[in-house]
């Protein structure tokens, strides 16, 4: 029994993005299956494409390569570093972009190969991450479309990533203006509005919305069938298709107050305090997030986290013991700290690999 470990429902994750890819098909939207939040991980990215993205994102240039087996559009979230352009030409179908001096290298990189490199040039809608500001968006246009190797496929935007500023009607018809004035400039039509992320799916869900991206990036939702930034579950999708498991190392009653130290040794510090049965699970703040984990026996508190012991409360749980395995949901930070540590293991599963 490998432990500390994600149990992964690779039957859930799938569900969950046929799900989300029929909602968004019925408003006229394709769901590029992002799988930053879980290390570029193949077996989750052909869940993914089984249950009908249209593509892949990550942001990271060295997942791209390992997924490119797969043989569907890979799109790099991150802008990209000028030192890696090369790269990103070689290895993305798309990039996300917000720098000049950027797109200047991925043309001269793309000239080289004998490519022509797509891209979408990032809007700043206010959440202050990456982006164009909109008052700049058509000089950034205007100095793109004069590259010969760089093809501008549309513009796009990120909310609710940084600051918290969540996706409105408003913010994209402002992005909608700014795709007519891009458009008017090139004397084309842009092929894609890339309008968010998790974020924006619950615009999706209001009566009456038309909406004007066309393209939704989407891992959260997907993976851990939860709304963003709320964290509550999405309607239409499960919360279980990834559980994190770890093993109980020690059970104690403890006081709820260790003795201070102030260094005066005339001082007694000792606090008399409420007993609690308190566990150490072997697992750390190195490969999860503690405030990020929802332990799924409800009686169960979490406390804390040093680098390998995490901190659990047990004195509402009855039958809990060395040796057993506790069960927690995680959230997308506490999810993007275990998948990408070396020190928990992935453990695959299917829903009729259970029967």
């Amino acid at each position: 029994m490998a432990n500390p470990k994600l149990d992964i429902n690779l039957s859930i994750i799938e569900d969950n993005t046929r799900q989300i890819v029929q909602l968004a098909k019925s408003k006229g939207i394709d769901i590029f299956g992002v799988i930053k939040g879980v290390g570029g991980d193949i077996e989750i990215a052909k869940a993914m494409i089984l249950g009908g993205v249209v593509g892949l994102g990550d942001s990271r240039l060295d997942n791209l390569k390992k997924l490119k087996r797969l043989k569907v559009p890979l799109m790099l979230l991150r802008i990209p570093m000028l030192s890696q352009a090369k790269r990103v030409v070689k290895i993305a179908d798309i990039s996300l972009n917000s720098q000049l001096e950027v797109i200047d290298r991925l043309d001269k990189e793309a000239a080289s190969l004998n490519k022509v490199h797509k891209i979408i040039l990032m809007i700043d809608l206010g959440d202050r991450r990456e982006g164009v500001l909109p008052k700049d968006t058509l000089n950034y246009v205007d100095e793109i479309r004069t590259l010969k190797n760089i093809r501008l496929v549309g513009l796009g935007s990120n909310l609710a990533c940084f600051r918290g500023v969540l996706p409105t009607e408003d913010k994209m018809l402002q992005l909608m203006e700014l795709v007519k004035g891009a458009e008017g400039l090139l004397g084309r039509k842009l092929p894609i509005i890339s309008g968010g992320n998790s974020s924006s799916l619950p615009l999706l869900l209001k009566e009456g919305y038309t909406p004007i991206t066309n393209q939704l990036r989407v891992g959260e939702t997907i993976i851990l069938g939860r709304k963003v930034p709320s964290g509550d579950k999405f309607s239409f999708t499960k919360l279980d298709g990834i559980k994190l498991k770890a093993e109980v190392i020690e059970i104690k009653n403890k006081p709820v107050n260790s003795d201070k130290v102030n260094g005066d040794s005339n001082v007694n510090n000792s606090l008399d305090e409420e007993i609690r049965r308190r566990g150490i699970l072997a697992i750390g703040s190195q490969d999860i997030e503690a405030k990020g984990l929802i332990p799924c026996n409800k009686g169960i508190i979490v406390e804390g986290a040093s680098s390998d012991h995490l901190i659990v409360d047990l004195t509402n749980v009855q039958g809990v013991m060395v040796g057993d395995e506790v069960s927690f949901r995680l959230n997308y930070s506490s999810l993007l700290r275990a998948a990408t540590s070396p020190y928990v293991k992935k453990f695959y599963y299917r829903e009729d690999d259970r029967d």
